[in-house]
């Protein structure tokens, strides 16, 4: 008897292609029952046990599990259904002209046909075969008779056969001429198709055969072809061999086809083989590699090392247009829930739990990597017990709108900038030990676990720390060693220690090579996104080593590909995702909104506080864009040259780059400020240049006492 409790669970039913039978060297159980109302059904000596036991199989087929799969099924049925109604109502008029030839072809058929019918053809010959003996016997007046009764007949049935057929002839034309026109044209097209049925014959199609709109039509076949061509199945003679054993599909699946499988065994591949081979398992199937998406069936799914389940996309899933963010709707978020992220190529939703996490983002430029890495910070935003600490290495205006929230807010890769984030990483390493001597004077009853909770956020005033630093290795690379190897050392102190106490680091980086970004602070982080790299190699640097052999592989994606990359969330664990799209006014509507909710709960703290810029806007104000520009690139250091100035702001914006001093001068005079010297001395060099106080003093004075 089957043991159906043992049986491996595939999408939470037995597989059925599998079954485990008890072992015969168990030893016989005890058959004398103990109680009769709890008697196993299964006992071997109930003679109603394999009645009685009810099977371990899915009810429904595998497509009609779930409501979601339905919709999917059904959508794509009605999709189909649409564009075979447009494919052939495009081509009405070369049907038309087609049906009109092939009905006189088949009229000429018919008639062809019908001649032998009209003609008495099954009377001639008897006739002709008399007439040929009256002309041997003419004297034979019995043969004549005969013959003359023959030929009368033949004549009487050519007469009425015409007749019949003129007559339906004539009547046809009449009533056609008496119908309305709507009825002609049933009348004309009901005679119509008949006849151009018969005139195609065997060879010719009335309508055209149209090529579905499926890019890929698998079946078992296909899929074992494809494999034995990719040396994951043995051949065999005349291309025959182990096959797979499917153990659902191939079936369609939404825009797509879906298939689990196991290995063959005896052939020593896994499903890990077939993850690496996913390129020429691609090309087999005549698809782009991003169209495939297989994983491993793992045990709690019901399956093995050598079970994979495989989606093929009818085309690239991850182009269209982009998704919104969901938390551009939402008026609060609390970061202990998870993150909503963006979706896989199903289109399912993916989110991110970032509470005792540390991120990191990787990728080349201009591929999305920075607007992926603020959704993190823009749920931030919404949950006021949430402070942020950002560190921008390119100096850009990506953050610029963070400046009405962070407690800290480090702009560029200067000097001066470098200052600053050495400063705020000391300051986050003390408040992290602050943190931890508080947590540990807590009762068991309050801090159970020693780490940070919700009662204890709002209890004792520890908000969540976001920690967020974009293009890091421009600061590695602005360090000295000395310099670079203690905050390499402060960043692995925080992103190791600082989950308990509430710190959640968020860094990002291009190509995290060995000297841009070291290998003892990329090991550590445990959740890992990358958009497009160049190859392999690079994409293991950011998604860790050997992702890329297991399917983990960023270099597959496109140009196209603009913010869609891999997410890596665990050993074994990782998704391609299309992020969610957040625009930068939409990101800096956030932050104004996210500036409104710290105030409401006393919240807002450290450089947000003294933003006069940030100030203004929240009122109402409008400052002028160059005086907010120079306040935000001047926030670390109280004067600077104007040579310098006039490259942060270039940094800052592109648009800076034609300006001179002169128009520099002339602009911010427009603006309000008054040098009380043009001259500032810097490091011993007295040169021509702007102190913050004055561009301060352009800003209305109670825009300052606001603040």
């Amino acid at each position: 008897m089957t043991d159906t409790a043992t049986q491996p669970k595939i999408n939470g039913h037995a597989d059925p292609q599998v079954t485990l039978l008890k072992a015969t060297t168990q030893p016989e159980p005890d058959t004398t029952p103990t109680d009769p109302e709890t008697e196993a059904v299964d006992r071997p000596d109930n003679p109603l046990a394999d009645w009685l036991t009810a099977p371990d199989l899915p009810v429904l087929p595998y497509w009609a599990r779930s409501w979601k799969s339905i919709t999917a099924n059904t959508t794509a049925l009605g999709r189909v259904c649409a564009w075979h109604t447009r494919y052939h109502a495009l081509r009405i008029p070369k049907y038309a002209v087609r049906m009109t030839l092939l009905a006189f072809k088949g009229a000429w058929r018919a008639l062809h046909g019908l001649w032998p019918t009209l003609t008495a053809h099954d009377q001639t010959a008897p006739v002709h075969a008399l007439r040929a003996q009256v002309k041997a016997r003419p004297e034979d007046i019995e043969l004549a008779a005969q013959y003359a009764l023959a030929h009368r007949q033949r004549t009487l049935t050519r007469r009425w056969r015409w007749g019949a057929a003129a007559t339906a002839v004539a009547a046809t034309t009449i009533g056609w001429h008496l119908a309305p026109p709507l009825l002609q044209a049933g009348m004309t097209l009901a005679a119509a198709i008949p006849l151009a049925h018969l005139g195609r014959g065997d060879d010719v199609q009335l309508l055209d055969n149209p090529t579905p709109p499926l890019r890929v039509d698998m079946t078992a076949q296909q899929l074992n072809d494809s494999l034995r061509a990719s040396g994951l199945l043995k051949a065999g003679k005349d291309d025959d061999g182990p096959r797979v054993t499917c153990v659902m599909g191939p079936v369609r699946d939404g825009r797509g086809w879906s298939v689990i499988f196991d290995l063959p065994k005896g052939g020593g591949k896994t499903a890990a083989d077939v993850l690496a081979k996913r390129t020429t398992i691609a090309a087999e199937l005549g698809v782009d590699e991003i169209q495939v998406i297989a994983a491993r069936v793992r045990a709690a799914g019901g399956g093995h090392a050598g079970r994979v389940s495989m989606w093929v996309a009818d085309d690239d899933p991850y182009l269209g247009e982009p998704n919104p963010s969901p938390l551009v709707k939402l008026d609060k978020f609390s970061v202990w829930e998870p993150i909503p992220f963006g979706q896989d190529a199903r289109g399912t939703r993916i989110t991110v739990p970032i509470m005792w996490q540390s991120l990191f983002f990787g990728g080349l430029p201009r591929r999305g990597k920075t607007f992926t890495q603020r959704l993190m910070t823009a749920a931030g935003l919404l949950d006021p017990y949430v402070r942020h600490y950002i560190a921008d290495g390119k100096g850009g205006a990506d953050w610029m709108p963070m400046k009405a929230v962070a407690h800290r807010l480090v702009m560029g890769a200067e000097d001066d900038a470098v200052e600053a984030l050495k400063a705020m990483l000391k300051e986050l390493l003390t408040e992290m030990e602050r943190r931890f001597v508080l947590l540990r004077g807590l009762p068991v009853s309050v801090c159970p676990e020693g780490k940070l909770t919700p009662a204890i956020v709002e209890k004792y005033n520890l908000p969540v720390i976001f920690v967020t630093i974009d293009e890091l290795q421009e600061y590695f690379t602005a360090m000295e060693k000395d310099d670079r190897d203690q905050v390499i050392n402060d960043l692995c102190r925080i992103a190791r220690r600082g989950p308990a106490a509430g710190f959640v680091s968020n860094f990002a980086s291009q190509r995290p090579d060995a000297e841009s970004v070291p290998t003892k602070l990329r090991e550590i982080i445990t959740l890992r996104y990358c958009t497009q790299v160049v190859d392999q190699t690079s994409s293991d640097m950011v998604l860790g080593k050997g992702k890329a052999t297991q399917g983990a592989d960023a270099s597959v994606l496109s140009e196209e590909h603009k913010g869609t990359g891999v997410l890596v969330t665990g050993p074994a664990s990782f998704v391609t995702v299309r992020a969610d799209f957040l625009a930068g006014p939409a990101f800096a509507e956030l932050c104004q909104r996210g500036r409104a909710l710290r105030q409401k709960h006393n919240q807002l703290t450290g450089d947000a506080i003294a933003d006069v810029t940030a100030a203004a806007e929240q009122v109402g104000f409008t400052i002028a864009p160059v005086l907010s520009d120079c306040l935000t690139v001047m926030r670390h250091t109280a004067r600077l040259h104007t040579v310098d100035l006039l490259q942060r702001l270039e940094n800052l914006d592109e648009d800076y780059g034609d300006w001179d001093a002169e128009r520099l001068a002339r602009e911010l005079e427009t603006a309000g400020v008054k040098r009380t010297t043009k001259q500032v001395n810097i490091s011993n060099k007295n040169l021509a240049g702007y102190r913050r106080e004055d561009l301060e003093a352009a800003v209305p004075p109670e825009l300052l006492d606001a603040r």
